[in-house]
């Protein structure tokens, strides 16, 4: 089945390309009541717009909401937001509508449809996930009913200004601290909140790894240092997080803690070698406006994937126990 539509009951379905006429986001589940209004979303894809600084397409990503709210709540009826493209330079685009860009999607793509919106990557492109960002500002609102919050932010030491004149670019990571979650939250054993949480992050398309807790540090530790030990306060508490806030799949009521590694941007203007459609080895030096580092600008996309699984989870808890 085509995967746009991502949750169980707080469902969030994504359009668009990136050089279409709009990108938004259909958000199905959220319950009736809840206070929201656009200036909530504005604010959000405001942290993910990437400032004069680094030099790529900056929209004014306006949006819009055209069904699910009233009076500045939402109904309980599927809520769309659309923000119009209006900023699109897809002639920098044509002398590659027959190459595969390095480390791009365009290959993967063309062999999976056999036909591809060559402009900005289409819906491969790293805009899609302002949609995300949208949806994710509606998931923030509900979950701070609940008093759960989610903070990330991005550990990097990219020199924007020497990337951009090498015309190279580079990745990092963020880290994620979600506070406020109860326990038992998770539906063990295919959608445990770690896997949920993962798969959230990996679909994220710059995003190619991610740790709970002690990660990968962990395959080195002894069971006795990796093991969280009750704290010396008691009342539940324990004296470290290795775990990253979920046992089994399931939330400690602990802080929910990881990390993502997020990759250099592929659209690089050094000189690289690329194959084109007919099977020769082109050399392409890729044109337009790319950011020489979008690990800043991923954060509000890992805060806002992190919020819509959570939302889901905490729904779906309700019909976990009589």
């Amino acid at each position: 089945m085509p995967g746009n539509t991502f949750g169980n009951i707080f469902k969030v379905t994504t359009f668009g390309e990136s050089h279409g006429e709009a990108m938004g986001a259909v958000i199905d589940g959220c319950p009736a009541g809840l206070e929201i209004s656009i200036c909530d979303i504005e604010k959000e894809l405001a942290r993910r717009r990437p400032g004069k600084e680094y030099g790529s397409r900056d929209e004014q990503d306006t949006p819009e909401f055209l069904s699910g709210v009233f009076e500045g709540k939402t109904l309980g009826s599927p809520i769309a937001v659309v923000v119009r493209n209006e900023n699109q330079n897809s002639k920098d685009y044509d002398e590659l509508k027959d190459i595969y860009r390095p480390g791009h999607a365009d290959f993967t793509w063309d062999a999976k449809y056999g036909f591809r919106d060559h402009r900005g990557g289409g819906r491969s492109s790293g805009r899609e996930t302002l949609c995300r960002v949208a949806a994710g500002a509606i998931a923030k609102k509900f979950l701070a009913v609940y008093g759960i919050e989610i903070n990330a932010k991005a550990i990097t030491d990219a020199n924007i200004e020497e990337l951009k004149k090498e015309g190279d670019s580079q990745g990092g990571i963020i880290s994620c601290i979600v506070k406020g979650v109860p326990a038992g939250l998770g539906e063990p054993v295919f959608d445990k909140l770690d896997a949920r949480l993962a798969a959230a992050m990996l679909s994220i398309g710059a995003c190619k790894g991610i740790e709970f807790g002690a990660g990968f540090k962990a395959a080195g530790m002894k069971g006795s240092e990796n093991n969280d030990a009750p704290s010396v306060e008691g009342g539940g508490k324990f004296a470290s997080n290795n775990s990253g806030g979920i046992l089994g799949g399931i939330s400690t009521g602990q802080e929910i803690i990881f990390n993502v590694a997020i990759k250099p941007a592929p659209s690089i203007s050094k000189p690289q070698k690329a194959y084109a459609k007919d099977g020769s080895v082109k050399e392409i030096s890729v044109k337009g406006r790319h950011d020489a580092c979008i690990v800043p600008r991923a954060v509000p996309v890992v805060e806002a994937m992190a919020a819509i699984v959570l939302a889901d989870f905490l729904l779906l808890s309700r019909a976990s126990r009589v």
